[in-house]
């Protein structure tokens, strides 16, 4: 049984730094590409964060280049999400994602960012940046 559970959410003021992991199990390093997504009040679940089936490529939507960084550790069956310069924006409801597949996130193509792409969701953590 495949099961995802996201931690690491919390409140932290702008500018700050949160950390938040994903703990996955029945998961087989090697075929399954990760995703993290998050969805603010009033809006979408939007995709901002991949890292593909063998590890070795990550890519991040516009809005959290050059401040999130997305990586796993197999040994622990983790993937994290380091988040810094949060923004009063980026509060939102995260979530982690997985679906087997060597396609998904190899390259930055759209199909990375839609939820029905994924089969597998944790249940979320709340990030909210405020002062």
């Amino acid at each position: 049984q495949l099961q995802l559970v996201e931690s690491g959410g919390g409140l932290v003021q702008p500018g700050g730094s949160l950390r938040l992991s994903c703990a996955a199990s029945g998961v087989t390093w090697g075929y399954y590409a990760m995703g993290w997504f998050r969805q603010a009040p009033g809006k979408e679940r939007e995709g901002i964060s991949c890292i593909n089936s063998s590890g070795g490529t990550t890519h991040y939507v516009d809005s959290v280049k050059g401040r999130f960084t997305i990586s796993r550790d197999t040994a622990l069956n983790t993937v994290y999400l380091q988040m810094n310069s949060l923004k009063p924006e980026d509060t939102a409801v995260y979530y982690c994602a997985t679906i087997r597949s060597f396609k998904l996130c190899n390259l930055p193509e759209p199909e990375n960012w839609r939820p029905a792409e994924y089969d597998y969701w944790g249940s979320g953590t709340q990030v909210t940046v405020s002062s």
